[in-house]
């Protein structure tokens, strides 16, 4: 039995949507790779769709509602979808995020979400002991669906090397995600540096991301205990700017960076 057949739609609103999904596409007489190829998406992220492991974007729903004529009912879920996906407070940056032209985004004790593994995200969120981890899983990972998207986001990442020494899960997460930011940055749009421990104290008395838009002000969102807040003042924005620069300073050069992800991952070679 595959994880679609197991779903419990009344465990979320995410799983109920994807057991409707699963039931018009096999009342409609089509395969998951018919459907896939009319709503544009490729047949292994509709399976997702339907495991409820992935979380759909407004236009797969407007798309699926007219290909299967289900009379508008994925466009009304959506909207339920994504109100329990995410905090209510993380709404207004995931909105923000999907429109940024560059991303910058400094750590300090985790990777940032939009490279985490499946297995390491699952990891982070289980540490928080939250009742909804599986829809908080699916909807960290669907963030990602920007970077391969035909136009990326710049992605500049500095870690500081607490990151890559802080364990989550089995020694294999860990070096499965290390190799995962690896990947990432050889991409052409995509940069990672670490500060080193040698470097000393940093600019970075907590987590932040910056994000440059096509249209408006750059915003900056620090992360929280609580919740992660948003700042769009341009006093904000400046200081946010001038502690990135100086990480950037005191952060290894990329090669470098690289070279250290890379030995602490044969360190974890499983």
């Amino acid at each position: 039995m595959g994880a679609a057949e197991k779903l419990d739609p009344s465990s979320s609103v995410l799983a109920f949507a994807a057991c409707e999904l699963r039931r018009a596409r096999e009342e409609a007489g089509m395969t998951q790779r018919a459907l896939a190829k009319s709503v544009f998406v490729t047949p292994s992220l509709l399976a997702k769709l339907e495991a409820a492991q992935r979380v759909p974007s407004g236009e797969f729903a407007a798309r699926a509602d007219e290909v299967l004529n289900t009379g508008g009912l994925f466009g009304r879920l959506w909207p339920l979808i994504m109100k329990y996906a995410y905090p209510s407070w993380f709404r207004p940056y995931v909105e923000l995020e999907a429109q940024a032209q560059i991303i910058r985004s400094f750590e300090l004790r985790v990777i940032p979400g939009l490279l985490q593994t499946e297995d390491y995200a699952r990891a982070a969120l289980e540490a928080g002991r939250l009742s909804n981890v599986d829809d908080l899983l699916a909807a960290r990972l669907t963030r990602q669906d920007i970077l391969t998207r035909e136009n990326p986001p710049e992605l500049w990442i500095i870690l500081d090397e607490n990151v890559l020494r802080r364990p989550a899960g089995v020694p294999r997460v860990m070096h499965d995600q290390l190799a995962r930011v690896i990947e990432a940055s050889e991409t052409p749009t995509t940069v990672v540096q670490v500060v080193p421990y040698s470097a000393g104290p940093h600019a970075g008395v907590g987590s932040f991301h910056v994000l440059t838009l096509e249209e408006g002000p750059e915003v900056v969102f620090a992360d929280g205990f609580a919740q992660g807040q948003l700042l769009p003042d341009p006093e904000h924005v400046r200081a946010a700017l001038r502690a990135y620069d100086l990480l950037r300073a005191q952060a290894l050069s990329p090669a470098a960076s690289i070279d250290l992800l890379a030995t602490t991952m044969k360190e974890l070679q499983p």
